[in-house]
């Protein structure tokens, strides 16, 4: 069987990377078009429920640390190794896990990469007015791979803990 677990642990292994990549993939190519497209502060449509807004977020996220590149730009680089640690400690057949990691690792890198080349901001865009002038914070892409990501890992904590005390765990 250990060539069964060999394989196995590629096939993981690619696909916790597919994910990443495919998340910094698509979260950069759409931040590229809101910068190319949208001037900071224009919206895409002027009104509406659900509009592209481009933003320049200094901060994590709902703002909060605005101005501390350095300090968010470490967090995201000790979350990086702490997300590959995890990853690397996964039961070879979770693919709940593996898919929740691959969209946490995904998101970090792709707003770590603005933080890099954009003197520490993220480029944000998704914007969703509740009513009036009452919205969410705008975010990007990465941010709902991280907080998906990040749902899905819990999802899977509370399951295995589940197994692990001998009740069902239906995976």
């Amino acid at each position: 069987m250990p060539g069964i677990n060999r394989r196995g642990s590629w096939w993981r292994g690619g696909l916790f990377l597919l994910i990443a990549a495919f998340v910094v993939a698509i979260d950069q190519i759409s931040k590229s078009w809101v910068r190319s497209h949208l001037l900071l502060g224009e919206s895409l449509p002027e009104a509406g429920f659900l509009r592209l807004t481009h933003v320049q977020n200094t901060g994590s996220a709902f703002g909060l640390f605005a101005n501390q590149a350095f300090l968010l730009s470490l967090v995201a680089i000790v979350g990086l190794v702490v997300i590959l640690l995890f990853y690397r400690y996964l039961s070879e057949y979770s693919i709940l896990g593996t898919f929740a990691l691959g969209l946490v690792l995904g998101g970090a890198v792709g707003n770590l990469i603005d933080r890099v080349h954009f003197d520490g901001a993220v480029t944000d865009f998704i914007d969703v007015r509740l009513w009036h002038d009452f919205h969410w914070p705008t975010f990007n892409v990465a941010d709902s791979a991280i907080t998906i990501g990040t749902i899905a890992l819990v999802c899977f904590i509370f399951l295995a803990m589940k197994k692990e005390n001998g009740h069902p765990s239906g995976t």
